[in-house]
């Protein structure tokens, strides 16, 4: 797409924004999330192309998809330059390898970046173009980050020493594994301030969304958000999933799912021309999308401690906008619904717009107990040793690829060593720290522990800010 491509709001009330503008602000002025007013399209045999280099030319291929959303916000040098930055310190050359596991049944590794996560595929790219995007336009920038657990590592890994930028993260106290909390809380970087909210990440993400409601203290200090809000991220994410089809033919691709934006870039991946046959969204016991698209109703639960944390949600932001997607992208009609949502936390989903998401998604659910059944079974079946997260996924893909007749791809989301406990626990043996996080639990901690209180949460940001 060349040009200057324009995003709109999900709730249609914000002006158009270009590319730097969504990349700065993360959410949108009138509190929806940003959308590309028109979706870009690639043709079967670019698509085919994309596939041919996946494995040899990552870099190259996130390049030329981002350069659809970005058109000449930056030039191909820029996007190039930042993505191959981005990728350089992973530790496989392939990125995100995906792995047969059995005949038709895949694995798809997303944890090979800085912090082991899958959100580094999106974040060091963010955090470039982020930089750069200051750069150029001078000033400063504050980012809030709500975290369930891996976004706010990530964050850290990409913001933390930049010029220009505070980084403030918000986790759920107690509610992470020590591993993530250490992650976070050992940064070195003065610009890096940790919040242990005493709250669940459902509190943390309100407060964040309540911080860019305060449009003065928004505005005074210039706050921005780089969680799956942002839609940069979406855009980053979407790449892997052209990545994977490698393989050939139309795959269902399982995702563990907690705030939607992992699986909502395979809807944009879908959107721009990909042959996806489902997106089989997996959830641990907070199974609110679960509800969702198999009774049709949208409604808010306790949020319950579980070992996959990074899935302990009950707010799914981003699903809003699949919603819109559903809706056939009527504004109005997604305002009211999420105005109700926020005042009742229940949603029913009219019948066109359920049937407009099951088309596209399936949903499964998966509690403690089956999620350490299927960590025990990934080891004595597959030989493989996989995280909790990826299991819930994984006990989603069963009954998908029970029926041999199709490639079943499962998004491996965490690195097993970032969850020892609960692997040792399934297995009877955790897995051995990798190279990356030798001495994570030598060195020092620094967090501030805070009440679920915006007015308390504001003024900690602001006096970290000298204000």
């Amino acid at each position: 797409m060349s040009g200057a491509p324009h995003y709109i709001s999900t709730r249609g009330l914000a002006p158009r924004a270009g590319f730097e503008d969504v990349l700065l602000a993360g959410l949108a002025p009138d509190g929806g999330l940003y959308l590309p007013e028109t979706w870009p399209r690639f043709t079967a045999a670019e698509i085919a192309g994309l596939r041919r280099r996946a494995a040899a030319d990552y870099d190259g291929v996130a390049t030329d998809i981002l350069a659809r959303f970005t058109g000449d916000a930056f030039t191909r040098g820029e996007l190039l330059a930042d993505v191959a930055a981005a990728y350089g310190g992973f530790d496989d050359p392939l990125i995100v390898p995906i792995r047969a596991i059995a005949p038709g049944l895949y694995i798809l590794e997303l944890f090979h970046g800085p912090t082991l996560a899958f959100k580094d595929l999106a974040l060091q790219v963010l955090g470039r173009l982020f930089a750069r995007s200051l750069a150029r336009r001078g000033g400063r920038a504050t980012v809030v980050v709500a975290t369930s657990g891996d976004t706010g590592s990530a964050a850290i890994a990409a913001l933390g020493g930049l010029a220009n930028i505070d980084v403030f993260v918000l986790h759920p106290k107690g509610r992470v594994s020590e591993v993530q909390r250490r992650q976070m809380t050992t940064s070195p970087h003065a610009n890096v301030h940790n919040i242990a909210l005493e709250g669940t990440f459902d509190d943390a993400q309100a407060l964040v969304k309540a911080l860019f409601a305060d449009a003065p203290f928004a505005r005074a200090v210039s706050l921005t958000a780089v969680n799956s809000i942002n839609f940069v991220r979406i855009a980053a994410q979407a790449v892997y999933y052209f990545a994977a089809t490698q393989i050939g033919g139309s795959p269902v691709f399982v995702v563990p799912t907690g705030n939607f934006g992992d699986v909502f870039a395979g809807e944009a991946a879908m959107r721009m021309g990909l042959d996806i046959e489902k997106l089989v969204v997996a959830t641990n016991a907070n199974d609110i999308l679960a509800r969702a698209l198999n009774d049709g109703v949208y409604a808010r639960g306790p949020v319950h401690p579980s070992l996959s944390p990074s899935m302990d949600i009950q707010v799914a932001s981003n699903f809003e906008r699949a919603l819109f997607e559903a809706a056939d992208r009527d504004a109005g009609w997604l305002r009211r619904a999420m105005s109700d949502f926020a005042q009742d936390g229940r949603l029913v989903i009219p019948a066109g717009v359920l049937a407009a998401l099951r088309a596209r998604y399936a949903a499964f659910s998966c509690d403690d107990a089956k999620t350490v059944e299927t960590m025990a079974l990934a080891r004595r079946d597959f030989g493989e040793t996989i995280d909790p997260h990826t299991a819930v996924a994984l006990a989603a893909a069963m009954p998908w690829w029970e029926p041999r007749e199709r490639n079943v791809i499962v998004l491996s989301t965490a690195h097993p060593a970032k969850f020892p406990d609960a692997v040792a626990r399934a297995t009877g043996t955790a897995p051995p720290l990798p190279e990356r996080l030798e001495g994570l639990f030598e060195r020092s901690e620094r967090l501030e522990t805070l009440p679920n209180d915006k007015g308390l949460v504001r003024a900690f940001i602001e006096s970290k800010l000298g204000r």
